[in-house]
């Protein structure tokens, strides 16, 4: 019968990036595989003595040694990766998984195996519509892949855009011309850009042109040709303004639609824009929809726990959570 699997770690900075803050990323490692993980000298331990177990664990650390050389924080993220890798072949462990962005930009890695689908749906899709609850990761992704078109002039440039939709707060008691309005409600996307790429590097693409970020409203009436577009907390657009946006796409374009059905800002819910194209455009196959769930949300531990209550607390009203996992023709 096989012992107790010990794998021998030469690097001892990789070692200790494994075991993580107190040892945080081995309580993972026991969760994902049922047995305890502990750390011996330049050696982990896992204390399982099923064999197919064992080589799956090995196999995760050579996968993680991969991507801690090719500059991937090894974090929870990293490691649930890791097992999706070796168990399932999905996206993770591909390239579709991670977005370069060229001229020494950031290397972004998908933090779940739903985030990698999101990716390669980007990758393979005209138009991507991911919906999930907040933390998901779902515009800075969208924005990550929009820079390496952009950056890499694969497309002509890159329009952000999302609608203007009060949550509690009129525009009009904001101080400031219309500029200063509108600009509380845009700042989110200049902060994923900010994330990614140098400050010098997003004003020469503002100054060129090549990048635009503005209002839904100011779509209506354009021809969007050769461009990444992306219509963010894309829950609070109407029916109409969703319809507008969509006949907007010109040749070569490839869009990307982003909301959070849980938090629609709209007087009337069932008037969003994004819930009705969930049904009316599911049988279009250029169309891809991904659903992330709360166990996608990499903001922070906490904002997972909060997206967890809210589901809990609106799921014994019947039906699905709204921000829940919906299976979906993607099998999302």
């Amino acid at each position: 019968m096989p012992s107790p699997a010990a794998v021998a770690l030469d690097n001892v900075n990789f070692l200790r990036e494994l075991c993580g803050p107190n040892d945080r990323n081995l309580r993972v490692f026991e969760r994902l595989l049922g047995s305890p993980v502990r750390s011996r000298g330049n050696q982990l331990l896992l204390d399982c003595e099923d064999a197919e177990q064992q080589r799956r664990f090995a196999a995760m650390l050579d996968w993680l040694r991969e991507q801690a050389a090719a500059g991937r924080v090894i974090d929870r993220f990293a490691v649930a990766a890791a097992l999706d890798a070796v168990t399932t072949a999905a996206p993770a462990a591909s390239a579709e998984a991670t977005v370069l962005i060229p001229g020494g930009g950031s290397r972004i890695y998908a933090r779940s195996a739903m985030q990698a689908r999101y990716l390669a749906a980007i990758e393979q899709h005209e138009l991507v519509v991911a919906v999930g609850p907040a933390g998901t990761g779902k515009t800075f992704l969208a924005v990550a892949a929009a820079l390496r078109a952009v950056i890499g002039r694969e497309k002509r440039r890159l329009v952000l855009t999302r609608p203007v939709v009060e949550a509690g707060e009129s525009l009009g008691f904001l101080p400031g011309d219309l500029a200063q309005k509108i600009n509380p409600y845009l700042r989110p996307l200049y902060d994923a850009m900010d994330a990614l790429v140098a400050g010098d590097t997003l004003r020469r693409l503002e100054e060129t042109r090549a990048i635009e970020i503005a209002p839904l409203a100011y779509m209506r009436g354009r021809t969007l040709a050769n461009s990444y577009v992306i219509l963010d907390e894309a829950q609070n657009t109407t029916r109409e303004q969703m319809k507008m946006f969509l006949t907007r796409l010109g040749e070569g374009t490839r869009a990307v639609i982003t909301g959070d059905i849980t938090q629609v800002d709209l007087p009337r819910r069932h008037d969003s824009g994004l819930i009705h194209i969930m049904s009316v455009l599911s049988p279009v196959r250029e169309i891809r929809f991904v659903h992330l769930g709360q166990e996608d949300v990499v903001r922070s531990e906490l904002v997972r726990k909060i997206v967890r209550a809210y589901e809990e607390a609106d799921q014994p009203r019947g039906g699905t959570p709204g921000g829940g996992r919906t299976r979906h023709r993607d099998g999302a």
